[in-house]
């Protein structure tokens, strides 16, 4: 088996330490850079498995676009840094190849959420795109068809969608639904969820609809 080939892009040596030790340990080549060298190295290493990518601010843009970015160049897995002050503010897109850890952790997290990843890509092509009655989910490119017509979702709209499909058979509370989808404590209250859920079923409409179901006194699930 020929190398690991991994891209790391981080703006601070905050976690270098912790990754050269886990990489190393895997066989791994890396080529490392700043954010904004970040396009530089994708087009050098477009056969890349895996890219590493610290979100020390939110200014270089949002984690949906830096999974664009890296889709754009091939199929590498990818496993954002986020700090911690940065969590409520970020929402990790929905895909087997997409995971985040929080800066600092440790090396055994690293490079179990790594290596995951990386089994997600040497399974047997799990496909990235769901079928259901008629409605297409494409969970690389964020699109979603109703009977071979595109339908606009909003990003948590999609989110929300992605994450009850993927989890299909199983009921989630609100509060739960908010700390996958938006990513944190919801302040607004619960009650954005039951919004977003209305605006879906919409979307979706009446046939499709019916798969996400209510659940009286607990949440939602997907049928």
């Amino acid at each position: 088996m020929g190398k690991t080939r991994v891209i790391f892009v981080a703006d601070s040596l905050d976690n270098a330490y912790q990754l050269q030790h886990v990489l190393s340990s895997m066989n791994a080549d890396v080529a490392a850079g700043s954010s904004l060298q970040f396009d530089r190295l994708l087009s050098s290493a477009s056969d890349c498995d895996l890219v590493v990518y610290e979100l020390s601010t939110l200014e270089h843009g949002d984690a949906s676009a830096v999974r664009r970015r890296v889709l754009d160049a091939g199929e590498a897995a990818l496993l954002f840094i986020v700090k911690e002050e940065l969590l409520a503010a970020f929402a990790c897109p929905q895909s087997p190849t997409c995971d985040f850890v929080v800066s600092g952790a440790s090396e055994a997290e690293f490079e179990a959420r790594i290596r995951m990843l990386l089994g997600s890509c040497d399974e047997s092509s799990p496909s990235e795109i769901i079928h259901v009655d008629g409605m297409t989910l494409n969970l690389a490119t964020y699109q979603v068809n109703v009977n071979d017509e595109p339908v606009d979702f909003t990003y948590l709209e999609y989110a929300l969608l992605a994450f009850l499909v993927t989890h299909a058979g199983r009921t989630y509370s609100r509060d739960a639904l908010l700390r996958h989808v938006w990513g944190f404590d919801y302040y607004g209250g619960s009650r954005t969820v039951d919004v977003h859920v209305r605006r879906v079923r919409a979307k979706l409409g009446p046939d499709l609809a019916n798969h996400l179901e209510t659940v009286r006194g607990v949440g939602y699930l997907w049928d």
